[in-house]
């Protein structure tokens, strides 16, 4: 009997439905980074390995792997990450402190870990995903604590701290907003408060933001550089032009 039990959990593993429209918009959006990544490297490859698809091809590599690596997953009843959510605070913990004491500096901040010379990973980039698990989780347990502002959107918050403090220290402000927001949107969604976030992050969330900006050299001239980039129109603004005449040709396009 057990055996009989075990095949059937197998097959309803394999059977598993694929949800085609988000899987062909997964693929569509992968296919146009791809043009892209082509577009924008390959006159820079050609020049440094005298292929202009090397940049393309490594990309196009990963990505066929990662489709493979999707379509496994998908596979995996979602209900199974919820065993191992508290796990996937600690390990992002773990993935933070050790790319501070073992990660390359680049640029003076410590965000990528090198396995080897060719190797490396970017442990926030882990974390992103590690902190959805952890929150879908912990948001289950504690759903009808969620309307409360102290135990439900502070305690959150609060649990959230440590793995933002770590990257402030690398330092990676981007990838801080980027997992604070997705964190937000997900206590929105499971029912805390939107008010709760307005009121803490004009008091609290916006004064951090703007101190951590002007007390950054490089933040600052970033944001110069974003709202004036004809300033330095061959240096820091020309990325931003770039992509203003792409979307001025884009709009002139559809007219």
């Amino acid at each position: 009997m057990p055996k009989k039990k075990k095949e059937k959990s197998f097959s309803s593993f394999l059977n598993n439905p694929i949800d085609f429209t988000l899987l062909i918009t997964i693929l569509l959006l992968l296919s146009i980074g791809l043009i892209m990544v082509l577009s924008a490297s390959s006159p820079s490859a050609l020049a440094e390995s005298g292929d202009s698809y090397s940049y393309f091809s490594k990309q196009l590599l990963f990505a066929i792997l990662g489709i493979i690596a999707m379509l496994f997953i998908s596979k995996i009843d979602y209900r199974f990450y919820q065993k191992f959510y508290k796990h996937a605070w600690w390990i992002s913990l773990i993935l933070l402190a050790l790319v501070l004491i073992a990660g390359k500096t680049v640029n003076g901040a410590k965000r990528w870990i090198y396995v080897t010379e060719t190797l490396s990973f970017q442990p926030s980039e882990i974390v992103k995903l590690l902190m959805i698990v952890f929150y879908a989780g912990i948001l289950t347990k504690n759903r009808d604590e969620l309307n409360f502002y102290g135990k439900g959107f502070i305690k959150h918050m609060c649990i959230l701290a440590p793995i933002i403090g770590l990257l402030i220290i690398e330092p990676h402000l981007s990838a801080s907003i980027v997992i604070i927001g997705i964190c937000s949107i997900m206590m929105i969604m499971a029912g805390c408060k939107f008010w709760h976030f307005l009121v803490t992050g004009g008091t609290i969330g916006i004064p951090i933001i703007t101190a951590l900006i002007l007390f950054s050299d490089y933040r600052l001239q970033r944001v110069i550089t974003f709202l004036d980039p004809w300033k330095d129109k061959m240096g820091d603004g020309w990325q931003v032009i770039q992509s203003l005449y792409a979307i001025r040709i884009s709009v002139d396009y559809l007219e």
